[in-house]
Protein backbone atom coordinates (compact mmCIF):
# COMPACT_ATOMS: atom_id res chain seq x y z
CA UNK A 1 0.00 0.00 0.00
CA UNK A 2 1.74 3.29 -1.19
CA UNK A 3 0.60 6.72 1.06
CA UNK A 4 1.15 9.59 -1.74
CA UNK A 5 0.06 12.32 0.71
CA UNK A 6 2.27 13.56 3.71
CA UNK A 7 -1.32 14.15 5.49
CA UNK A 8 -3.44 10.60 6.74
CA UNK A 9 -6.36 11.67 4.96
CA UNK A 10 -8.01 7.92 4.37
CA UNK A 11 -8.91 9.10 0.95
CA UNK A 12 -4.72 9.90 0.00
CA UNK A 13 -4.62 5.68 0.04
CA UNK A 14 -3.50 4.34 -3.26
CA UNK A 15 -3.25 0.12 -2.93
CA UNK A 16 -1.06 -2.13 -4.99
CA UNK A 17 -4.35 -3.45 -6.66
CA UNK A 18 -5.25 -0.09 -7.83
CA UNK A 19 -1.83 0.35 -9.76
CA UNK A 20 -2.11 -2.99 -11.15
CA UNK A 21 -5.97 -2.21 -12.53
CA UNK A 22 -4.14 1.07 -14.27
CA UNK A 23 -0.75 1.63 -14.55
CA UNK A 24 0.77 -2.01 -15.11
CA UNK A 25 -1.42 -2.78 -18.04
CA UNK A 26 -0.85 0.50 -19.07
CA UNK A 27 2.99 0.66 -18.35
CA UNK A 28 3.04 -2.08 -21.46
CA UNK A 29 0.56 -0.40 -23.76
CA UNK A 30 1.09 3.35 -22.79
CA UNK A 31 -1.48 5.85 -21.19
CA UNK A 32 -3.29 7.48 -23.73
CA UNK A 33 -4.27 10.84 -23.13
CA UNK A 34 -6.35 13.93 -24.49
CA UNK A 35 -6.68 17.45 -25.02
CA UNK A 36 -9.34 19.35 -25.73
CA UNK A 37 -8.35 23.20 -26.42
CA UNK A 38 -4.91 23.74 -27.40
CA UNK A 39 -4.45 27.08 -26.26
CA UNK A 40 -2.28 29.20 -24.00
CA UNK A 41 -2.78 26.54 -21.50
CA UNK A 42 -3.65 23.49 -23.34
CA UNK A 43 -0.83 23.15 -25.64
CA UNK A 44 2.06 23.91 -23.64
CA UNK A 45 0.73 21.38 -21.05
CA UNK A 46 -0.11 18.36 -23.74
CA UNK A 47 3.84 18.99 -24.98
CA UNK A 48 5.02 18.34 -21.37
CA UNK A 49 3.06 15.28 -20.96
CA UNK A 50 4.50 14.07 -24.37
CA UNK A 51 7.96 14.88 -23.44
CA UNK A 52 7.53 12.49 -20.75
CA UNK A 53 6.99 9.64 -23.39
CA UNK A 54 2.72 9.33 -23.66
CA UNK A 55 0.71 9.11 -26.51
CA UNK A 56 -1.04 12.84 -26.63
CA UNK A 57 -4.05 13.42 -28.56
CA UNK A 58 -5.10 16.81 -28.94
CA UNK A 59 -8.15 19.05 -31.30
CA UNK A 60 -9.06 22.61 -30.85
CA UNK A 61 -11.41 24.87 -32.81
CA UNK A 62 -8.38 26.77 -34.51
CA UNK A 63 -6.01 25.14 -36.36
CA UNK A 64 -3.07 24.08 -34.69
CA UNK A 65 0.62 22.13 -35.25
CA UNK A 66 2.80 20.72 -33.24
CA UNK A 67 5.74 17.72 -33.04
CA UNK A 68 4.73 16.31 -30.15
CA UNK A 69 1.24 16.44 -30.22
CA UNK A 70 -1.09 14.22 -32.51
CA UNK A 71 -3.52 16.98 -33.91
CA UNK A 72 -7.03 15.46 -34.56
CA UNK A 73 -9.98 16.49 -36.40
CA UNK A 74 -12.98 16.36 -33.84
CA UNK A 75 -13.38 16.11 -29.65
CA UNK A 76 -15.03 12.81 -30.91
CA UNK A 77 -11.84 11.61 -32.50
CA UNK A 78 -9.81 12.15 -29.44
CA UNK A 79 -12.55 10.68 -26.95
CA UNK A 80 -12.52 7.59 -28.55
CA UNK A 81 -9.39 6.10 -27.48
CA UNK A 82 -7.71 7.78 -24.71
CA UNK A 83 -7.66 7.09 -21.07
CA UNK A 84 -7.72 10.46 -19.73
CA UNK A 85 -9.09 13.97 -21.41
CA UNK A 86 -8.57 16.38 -20.36
CA UNK A 87 -10.39 19.95 -21.20
CA UNK A 88 -8.90 22.90 -21.13
CA UNK A 89 -11.06 25.07 -22.46
CA UNK A 90 -11.27 28.74 -21.87
CA UNK A 91 -13.88 30.34 -19.34
CA UNK A 92 -13.71 33.81 -20.64
CA UNK A 93 -15.46 37.15 -19.51
CA UNK A 94 -16.97 39.26 -21.50
CA UNK A 95 -14.81 41.83 -23.81
CA UNK A 96 -13.40 44.65 -21.34
CA UNK A 97 -13.16 42.61 -18.34
CA UNK A 98 -9.71 41.36 -18.58
CA UNK A 99 -8.08 44.11 -16.26
CA UNK A 100 -6.56 46.10 -18.65
CA UNK A 101 -8.88 48.94 -18.39
CA UNK A 102 -11.35 49.67 -15.68
CA UNK A 103 -13.97 47.68 -14.17
CA UNK A 104 -15.30 48.37 -10.95
CA UNK A 105 -17.49 51.06 -12.32
CA UNK A 106 -19.08 47.77 -14.51
CA UNK A 107 -21.93 45.52 -13.84
CA UNK A 108 -20.21 42.44 -12.31
CA UNK A 109 -20.64 39.20 -14.37
CA UNK A 110 -19.58 35.51 -14.15
CA UNK A 111 -17.21 33.63 -16.35
CA UNK A 112 -18.67 32.54 -19.83
CA UNK A 113 -19.29 28.64 -19.64
CA UNK A 114 -20.93 28.02 -23.13
CA UNK A 115 -18.24 26.71 -24.50
CA UNK A 116 -16.74 24.15 -21.60
CA UNK A 117 -20.25 23.61 -21.72
CA UNK A 118 -20.91 21.84 -25.62
CA UNK A 119 -17.34 20.45 -25.24
CA UNK A 120 -18.75 18.31 -21.88
CA UNK A 121 -21.63 17.88 -23.67
CA UNK A 122 -19.56 15.91 -26.68
CA UNK A 123 -17.15 14.03 -24.64
CA UNK A 124 -20.19 12.39 -22.66
CA UNK A 125 -21.73 11.20 -26.01
CA UNK A 126 -18.66 9.65 -26.83
CA UNK A 127 -16.49 8.38 -23.69
CA UNK A 128 -17.44 5.41 -21.28
CA UNK A 129 -16.89 4.40 -17.40
CA UNK A 130 -13.49 2.80 -18.20
CA UNK A 131 -12.05 6.48 -19.32
CA UNK A 132 -11.46 10.17 -17.08
CA UNK A 133 -12.58 13.49 -18.18
CA UNK A 134 -10.74 15.53 -16.40
CA UNK A 135 -11.58 19.39 -16.15
CA UNK A 136 -8.78 22.04 -15.87
CA UNK A 137 -10.42 25.36 -16.86
CA UNK A 138 -10.95 27.81 -14.18
CA UNK A 139 -14.33 28.08 -12.79
CA UNK A 140 -16.35 29.66 -9.95
CA UNK A 141 -17.05 27.45 -6.74
CA UNK A 142 -20.27 26.00 -6.98
CA UNK A 143 -20.10 26.03 -11.02
CA UNK A 144 -19.13 22.23 -11.94
CA UNK A 145 -22.04 20.86 -9.54
CA UNK A 146 -24.67 23.60 -10.94
CA UNK A 147 -24.29 23.89 -14.30
CA UNK A 148 -21.22 21.55 -15.48
CA UNK A 149 -21.75 18.26 -14.08
CA UNK A 150 -25.09 17.67 -14.74
CA UNK A 151 -23.87 17.47 -18.56
CA UNK A 152 -21.70 14.79 -18.04
CA UNK A 153 -24.14 11.50 -17.28
CA UNK A 154 -21.55 8.47 -19.15
CA UNK A 155 -17.94 9.30 -17.69
CA UNK A 156 -16.66 10.50 -14.13
CA UNK A 157 -15.70 14.07 -14.12
CA UNK A 158 -12.48 15.59 -12.15
CA UNK A 159 -12.04 19.14 -11.52
CA UNK A 160 -8.18 19.44 -11.33
CA UNK A 161 -7.36 23.35 -12.33
CA UNK A 162 -3.54 23.97 -12.13
CA UNK A 163 -1.58 27.09 -10.79
CA UNK A 164 0.63 28.38 -13.64
CA UNK A 165 1.98 31.47 -14.93
CA UNK A 166 2.02 32.59 -18.52
CA UNK A 167 5.15 32.46 -19.73
CA UNK A 168 6.26 29.27 -17.72
CA UNK A 169 3.05 26.91 -17.75
CA UNK A 170 4.97 23.74 -18.86
CA UNK A 171 7.69 24.41 -16.12
CA UNK A 172 5.02 24.76 -13.48
CA UNK A 173 2.69 22.32 -15.06
CA UNK A 174 5.46 19.62 -14.07
CA UNK A 175 7.21 21.06 -11.01
CA UNK A 176 3.47 22.37 -9.73
CA UNK A 177 3.22 23.69 -5.97
CA UNK A 178 0.35 21.01 -5.23
CA UNK A 179 -2.13 19.28 -7.53
CA UNK A 180 -5.75 19.85 -7.18
CA UNK A 181 -8.43 16.98 -7.41
CA UNK A 182 -11.98 17.42 -6.94
CA UNK A 183 -14.40 14.92 -7.70
CA UNK A 184 -18.47 15.23 -6.20
CA UNK A 185 -18.30 13.98 -2.71
CA UNK A 186 -14.16 14.43 -1.92
CA UNK A 187 -12.90 12.90 1.35
CA UNK A 188 -16.02 11.27 1.82
CA UNK A 189 -15.42 9.45 -1.84
CA UNK A 190 -13.34 6.58 -2.47
CA UNK A 191 -13.02 7.90 -6.13
CA UNK A 192 -10.67 5.30 -8.37
CA UNK A 193 -10.53 7.82 -10.87
CA UNK A 194 -9.21 10.19 -8.92
CA UNK A 195 -6.25 8.19 -7.26
CA UNK A 196 -5.87 7.05 -10.81
CA UNK A 197 -4.77 10.87 -11.85
CA UNK A 198 -3.08 11.17 -8.63
CA UNK A 199 -0.77 8.30 -10.04
CA UNK A 200 -0.36 9.81 -13.55
CA UNK A 201 0.81 12.97 -11.78
CA UNK A 202 3.64 11.38 -9.82
CA UNK A 203 4.57 9.71 -13.41
CA UNK A 204 4.57 13.10 -14.73
CA UNK A 205 5.69 15.39 -12.43
CA UNK A 206 9.43 15.93 -11.04
CA UNK A 207 9.12 15.49 -7.36
CA UNK A 208 5.84 13.86 -6.42
CA UNK A 209 4.06 17.42 -4.67
CA UNK A 210 1.66 17.35 -1.98
CA UNK A 211 -2.06 16.62 -3.43
CA UNK A 212 -5.04 18.09 -2.32
CA UNK A 213 -7.67 16.21 -3.13
CA UNK A 214 -11.68 17.68 -2.51
CA UNK A 215 -15.60 18.39 -3.24
CA UNK A 216 -15.65 19.78 -6.72
CA UNK A 217 -16.45 23.43 -5.00
CA UNK A 218 -13.83 22.89 -2.54
CA UNK A 219 -10.90 22.26 -5.24
CA UNK A 220 -13.21 25.87 -7.11
CA UNK A 221 -12.55 27.23 -4.16
CA UNK A 222 -9.07 26.76 -3.72
CA UNK A 223 -8.32 28.00 -7.16
CA UNK A 224 -9.52 31.02 -7.60
CA UNK A 225 -9.14 32.35 -3.53
CA UNK A 226 -5.34 31.36 -4.21
CA UNK A 227 -4.81 33.93 -7.27
CA UNK A 228 -7.10 36.76 -4.87
CA UNK A 229 -4.59 36.11 -2.23
CA UNK A 230 -2.23 36.86 -4.25
CA UNK A 231 -3.87 39.51 -6.20
CA UNK A 232 -4.67 41.28 -2.24
CA UNK A 233 -1.09 40.77 -1.05
CA UNK A 234 -0.31 42.78 -4.04
CA UNK A 235 -2.66 45.51 -3.91
CA UNK A 236 -1.75 45.87 -0.12
CA UNK A 237 2.19 46.25 -0.31
CA UNK A 238 1.51 48.85 -4.01
CA UNK A 239 -0.82 50.96 -1.16
CA UNK A 240 1.79 51.14 0.99
CA UNK A 241 4.10 52.33 -2.16
CA UNK A 242 1.36 55.29 -2.86
CA UNK A 243 1.31 56.22 0.96
CA UNK A 244 5.10 56.55 0.40
CA UNK A 245 4.49 58.62 -2.32
CA UNK A 246 2.22 61.43 -0.97
CA UNK A 247 3.73 60.91 3.03
CA UNK A 248 7.59 61.38 1.99
CA UNK A 249 10.43 60.30 4.40
CA UNK A 250 9.46 57.01 3.21
CA UNK A 251 10.77 54.31 1.71
CA UNK A 252 8.53 51.58 0.20
CA UNK A 253 11.02 48.86 0.46
CA UNK A 254 12.36 49.40 3.89
CA UNK A 255 8.77 48.63 4.95
CA UNK A 256 7.64 45.69 2.90
CA UNK A 257 11.23 43.65 2.93
CA UNK A 258 10.49 43.95 6.96
CA UNK A 259 7.45 42.56 6.70
CA UNK A 260 8.25 39.74 4.20
CA UNK A 261 10.86 38.69 7.11
CA UNK A 262 8.21 38.94 9.45
CA UNK A 263 7.75 34.61 9.17
CA UNK A 264 5.67 34.59 12.62
CA UNK A 265 2.48 35.73 11.37
CA UNK A 266 2.64 37.63 7.82
CA UNK A 267 4.63 34.82 5.67
CA UNK A 268 3.44 31.82 7.08
CA UNK A 269 0.00 29.64 7.88
CA UNK A 270 -1.31 31.90 10.77
CA UNK A 271 -4.51 32.98 10.52
CA UNK A 272 -5.24 30.53 7.86
CA UNK A 273 -8.28 28.97 10.23
CA UNK A 274 -11.32 30.17 9.27
CA UNK A 275 -13.30 31.26 12.93
CA UNK A 276 -13.74 34.45 14.92
CA UNK A 277 -12.54 37.48 13.35
CA UNK A 278 -10.02 39.15 14.64
CA UNK A 279 -9.78 41.55 17.20
CA UNK A 280 -7.98 43.11 20.20
CA UNK A 281 -6.47 46.16 21.02
CA UNK A 282 -4.48 47.44 17.37
CA UNK A 283 -5.92 45.05 14.57
CA UNK A 284 -9.80 46.86 13.99
CA UNK A 285 -8.80 50.24 15.18
CA UNK A 286 -5.60 50.54 12.93
CA UNK A 287 -7.84 49.57 10.24
CA UNK A 288 -10.47 52.40 10.67
CA UNK A 289 -7.68 54.97 11.43
CA UNK A 290 -6.16 53.82 8.28
CA UNK A 291 -9.34 55.00 6.50
CA UNK A 292 -9.05 58.47 8.04
CA UNK A 293 -5.45 58.66 6.20
CA UNK A 294 -6.14 57.16 2.87
CA UNK A 295 -8.58 60.00 2.60
CA UNK A 296 -6.26 62.38 4.07
CA UNK A 297 -3.24 61.67 1.45
CA UNK A 298 -5.92 61.53 -1.05
CA UNK A 299 -5.48 58.08 -2.61
CA UNK A 300 -8.78 57.84 -4.06
CA UNK A 301 -9.56 54.41 -2.88
CA UNK A 302 -9.44 53.05 0.51
CA UNK A 303 -9.20 49.10 1.11
CA UNK A 304 -9.66 49.60 4.61
CA UNK A 305 -13.28 50.46 4.15
CA UNK A 306 -13.39 46.78 2.33
CA UNK A 307 -11.78 45.22 5.48
CA UNK A 308 -14.00 46.91 7.65
CA UNK A 309 -17.30 46.42 5.84
CA UNK A 310 -15.82 42.23 5.73
CA UNK A 311 -15.71 42.16 9.16
CA UNK A 312 -19.12 43.18 9.74
CA UNK A 313 -21.03 41.70 7.60
CA UNK A 314 -19.02 38.17 8.31
CA UNK A 315 -20.15 38.78 12.11
CA UNK A 316 -23.68 39.87 10.96
CA UNK A 317 -23.67 36.88 8.56
CA UNK A 318 -22.48 34.68 11.80
CA UNK A 319 -25.31 35.74 13.74
CA UNK A 320 -27.77 34.95 11.48
CA UNK A 321 -26.44 31.19 11.56
CA UNK A 322 -26.84 31.13 15.50
CA UNK A 323 -30.31 32.60 15.16
CA UNK A 324 -31.32 29.36 13.16
CA UNK A 325 -30.72 27.23 15.97
CA UNK A 326 -31.91 28.71 18.98
CA UNK A 327 -33.27 32.50 19.59
CA UNK A 328 -31.07 32.22 23.55
CA UNK A 329 -27.98 32.58 23.07
CA UNK A 330 -24.83 32.34 25.70
CA UNK A 331 -21.54 33.27 24.64
CA UNK A 332 -18.26 31.22 26.16
CA UNK A 333 -16.44 34.39 26.31
CA UNK A 334 -16.46 38.20 26.12
CA UNK A 335 -12.75 38.89 25.35
CA UNK A 336 -11.12 39.13 21.85
CA UNK A 337 -8.38 36.12 22.73
CA UNK A 338 -7.94 33.42 25.61
CA UNK A 339 -5.84 34.02 28.37
CA UNK A 340 -6.72 37.92 28.93
CA UNK A 341 -9.55 39.60 30.37
CA UNK A 342 -9.50 42.40 27.26
CA UNK A 343 -12.16 42.82 25.55
CA UNK A 344 -11.37 46.04 23.41
CA UNK A 345 -11.81 45.49 19.71
CA UNK A 346 -13.52 41.78 20.57
CA UNK A 347 -15.30 40.13 17.82
CA UNK A 348 -17.01 37.67 20.48
CA UNK A 349 -19.16 41.05 21.22
CA UNK A 350 -19.82 42.48 17.92
CA UNK A 351 -21.59 38.84 16.52
CA UNK A 352 -23.65 39.29 19.88
CA UNK A 353 -24.19 42.71 19.05
CA UNK A 354 -26.14 41.20 15.42
CA UNK A 355 -26.98 38.48 18.08
CA UNK A 356 -29.37 41.34 19.66
CA UNK A 357 -30.13 43.16 16.47
CA UNK A 358 -31.55 40.20 14.69
CA UNK A 359 -33.75 39.41 17.44
CA UNK A 360 -31.68 37.15 19.77
CA UNK A 361 -31.70 37.18 23.38
CA UNK A 362 -28.00 37.09 25.22
CA UNK A 363 -27.96 34.62 28.31
CA UNK A 364 -25.21 34.54 30.94
CA UNK A 365 -25.80 30.68 31.35
CA UNK A 366 -26.50 30.23 34.68
CA UNK A 367 -30.12 31.62 35.14
CA UNK A 368 -31.15 31.57 31.67
CA UNK A 369 -32.48 28.64 30.03
CA UNK A 370 -29.77 28.69 26.96
CA UNK A 371 -30.55 26.91 23.29
CA UNK A 372 -27.21 27.91 21.55
CA UNK A 373 -23.90 27.94 23.14
CA UNK A 374 -21.47 29.85 20.96
CA UNK A 375 -17.73 28.73 21.15
CA UNK A 376 -15.60 32.17 20.95
CA UNK A 377 -12.30 30.79 21.49
CA UNK A 378 -10.80 27.16 20.34
CA UNK A 379 -9.74 26.46 23.34
CA UNK A 380 -13.17 27.02 25.40
CA UNK A 381 -13.80 23.74 27.56
CA UNK A 382 -17.29 22.99 28.37
CA UNK A 383 -20.28 20.99 28.62
CA UNK A 384 -23.95 21.05 27.39
CA UNK A 385 -27.11 18.93 28.25
CA UNK A 386 -27.93 17.38 24.63
CA UNK A 387 -30.89 19.86 23.77
CA UNK A 388 -28.23 22.72 23.94
CA UNK A 389 -27.12 23.47 20.21
CA UNK A 390 -23.67 24.32 20.63
CA UNK A 391 -22.35 26.43 17.86
CA UNK A 392 -18.61 26.04 17.09
CA UNK A 393 -16.81 28.20 14.11
CA UNK A 394 -13.61 26.63 14.85
CA UNK A 395 -15.18 22.78 13.78
CA UNK A 396 -13.29 21.17 16.44
CA UNK A 397 -15.51 20.08 19.32
CA UNK A 398 -15.79 16.53 19.46
CA UNK A 399 -18.15 15.87 17.36
CA UNK A 400 -21.89 15.27 18.70
CA UNK A 401 -26.08 15.34 17.44
CA UNK A 402 -25.88 18.97 19.33
CA UNK A 403 -22.61 20.10 17.95
CA UNK A 404 -23.21 22.68 14.67
CA UNK A 405 -19.58 22.82 12.82
CA UNK A 406 -20.45 26.34 10.75
CA UNK A 407 -18.63 26.40 7.56
CA UNK A 408 -18.04 22.94 7.26
CA UNK A 409 -19.54 20.32 4.93
CA UNK A 410 -21.75 17.10 6.53
CA UNK A 411 -21.79 14.39 4.09
CA UNK A 412 -23.81 12.24 6.02
CA UNK A 413 -26.67 14.78 6.35
CA UNK A 414 -26.15 15.86 2.65
CA UNK A 415 -25.97 19.54 4.05
CA UNK A 416 -24.02 22.38 4.91
CA UNK A 417 -23.76 23.09 8.76
CA UNK A 418 -24.65 26.84 8.82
Amino acid sequence: MLITKANSEPFAIITTHMLESFFVRKIIYGIKIGFIGLGKLGMPCAEAIAKKGFDVAGYDIEYKSSDLVEIRESIEDVCRDRDIVFVATPTPHEEGYDGREPTSHKEVKDFNYDSVKKVLTKCNRHMGSTQSLVLISTVLPGTIRRELAPLVTNVKLLYNPYLIAMGTVAEDMISPEMIMIGTKKGVYETAHKAQQLESFYGMVCKDFPRVEFGTWEEIEAIKIFYNTFISNKIAMVNMIQDVAHKLGHMDVDKVTQAMAKSTKRIVSSAYMKAGMGDGGACHPRDNIALRWLAKDLGLGYDMFESIITAREKQAETMAKAILEHGKTVWFSSDTYKPGTELIDGSYSLLVQHYVKKHGGTLANGFDTPVQVIVRVHESDDFTADDKTIIFDPWRSYPKANNVIYYGKYNEVLGETNK
